[in-house]
């Protein structure tokens, strides 16, 4: 009996199959004359794969057609698949830089790894797609990123009448999934959701107002869940146990210092070994105080103890002073501390945890769980510290509560791949936080916040004009709004 039904489900699959390759090869002739008549919809799903793959990556694209997708994202080495011939045999012709074949996702047979994995509008074409998410793993290192795009339900009937008339091309009886159908089916089959969402809501291009529509209303709760397209960005879910935390990692831990002559023992003093190596870097922001003297006492009474590093700041600013920190780490997760100390040195190896068993790529410090006292925050930084991780929630599409917290921690490497894409926001954070936040978002990385216990500081005050910086930071979102939400 258990034969008999696997024989009539692998009858049901390669009948399935034989049908799309079978309309697809029919349509084939008039394929790019299709998405030409329908640009401006597919411009948008181009400009939505080409956000969030840089240039020169290795793609994967499934369900290429005739690889102008592809094509249009640069890849560094781009491979497209297909079960139509006659798409594969166009697309060769037209991009005979890239790869194409003709293959069966349900059966793939690559074995390297890539950058990004691409199904746009291909998933509702699949006959069994539990089973072409598990195929994904071959293709997938930790740092893979899945990006999946499938129209809305709730336009089919309007896509069925602009089919009845010719405006739309024809389509096969297609799979009716919604993002948490999305969501579930990528869960149990090793991945997790780091973005979602739905965009274009005026699918044909009106002068003047379908841009403004599309980008501005259509990004506005409710009308941000009317799109047309609907995506969905994933990653594999590689963890590990807490229990078996990877200590083989090296960490550099860097303190920019403005007038702390009298937290820089302190910070050392309990600050605990993480990984393989703990590596400590000051850097000095121009105190008025012996802050530079201090960093240097303290770096040869304790350099048994840590390999410790002291440079003086250049530039003027926190995110200036962090940069340079980490421009000369080594370590394979970077770390930033506030000298102030008002965030725990004892809470860092919590951030450590988070990265090492793959939980997040990047872990960001939360003050506002635990109680913290009037003194250590007042209840006007308070709300404006709640304000703005509601904004970077809705502007990011990933969750914050707080986004102000000095303590940050990335891997190295991701940390080079902002530096290399910092130029799409400009050098506009004199703080730091939002250029690595909006970075980090930028990439898709997955963010977790970490929750620290917030102290009132024991030595000197804070370096921070509130009033005059709230509005910097106000100025910073409207900014990057423009960059990464209204695009």
């Amino acid at each position: 009996m258990d034969n008999l039904r696997l024989k009539e489900q692998q009858s049901f699959y390669q009948s399935h199959r034989d049908r799309i390759q079978e309309h697809f090869d029919k349509i084939a002739p008039e394929r790019d004359q299709w998405l030409e008549r329908n640009r401006y919809y597919y411009d948008d799903i181009e400009s939505l794969c080409r956000f969030v793959i840089p240039q020169g990556s290795r793609v994967l694209e499934i369900g290429c057609g005739t690889g102008q997708l592809l094509h249009a994202l640069q890849p560094g080495y781009g491979l497209g698949i297909d079960l139509s011939p006659a798409l594969i045999a166009q697309a060769r012709t037209k991009y005979p830089n890239l790869h194409f074949e003709v293959m069966d996702v349900a059966s793939l047979e690559v074995d390297e790894p890539f950058d990004y994995v691409i199904l746009a509008g291909t998933v509702g074409y699949l006959a069994d797609v539990q089973q072409v998410f598990k195929q994904f793993h071959r293709v997938c290192a930790p740092q893979t990123r899945i990006i999946i795009t499938h129209y809305s339900y709730l336009w089919q009937p309007l896509l069925n009448w602009a089919e009845s008339i010719g405006q739309r091309m024809p389509q096969p009886a297609q799979n009716w999934l919604s993002q948490e159908d999305l969501k579930n089916l990528l869960a149990l089959t090793g991945f997790e959701v780091i973005r979602q969402g739905a965009r274009f809501i005026a699918p044909k291009k009106i002068p003047f107002v379908a841009t403004g529509i599309n980008r501005y209303l259509g990004r506005i709760p409710p009308f941000d869940q009317l799109g047309l397209t609907s995506y969905v960005i994933a990653r594999p879910a590689y963890f590990q146990p807490e229990t078996l935390v990877d200590h083989s990692y090296s960490v550099s831990v860097v303190i920019p210092a403005r007038n702390e002559e009298g937290n820089i023992e302190n910070a050392l003093r309990r600050l605990p070994a993480m990984g393989s190596k703990t590596e400590v870097i000051f850097v000095e922001g121009n105190s008025t105080d012996n802050t530079w003297d201090e960093i240097q006492r303290v770096a040869e009474v304790y350099k048994d103890r840590w390999d410790i590093s002291c440079f003086k700041q250049s530039g003027k600013g926190k995110a200036d002073a962090v940069r340079k920190g980490f421009a000369h780490a080594k370590g394979d997760i970077l770390m930033i501390l506030d000298a102030d100390l008002t965030a725990p040195p004892e809470d860092l190896p919590k951030f450590y945890e988070a990265l090492a068993t793959g939980r997040c790529e990047f872990a960001n410090g939360s003050r506002l769980v635990y109680p913290r006292s009037y003194e250590a925050m007042p209840w006007l930084n308070t709300v404006a510290n709640k304000f703005f991780g509601l904004v970077f929630s809705y502007l990011l599409d990933q969750p914050f509560k707080d986004t102000l917290c000095g303590t940050k921690v990335l891997w190295r490497r991701d940390y080079e791949r902002i530096v290399e894409g910092r130029s799409y926001f400009g050098d506009f954070d004199p703080f730091g936080d939002f250029d690595l936040l909006f970075g980090a978002a930028k990439l898709n990385l997955k963010i977790l916040d970490v929750p620290v216990r917030y102290q009132e500081r024991e030595y000197g005050s804070s370096n921070i004009a509130h009033f005059r910086e709230g509005l910097i930071l106000l100025k910073m979102c409207a900014y990057a709004s423009q960059k990464i939400k209204f695009i």
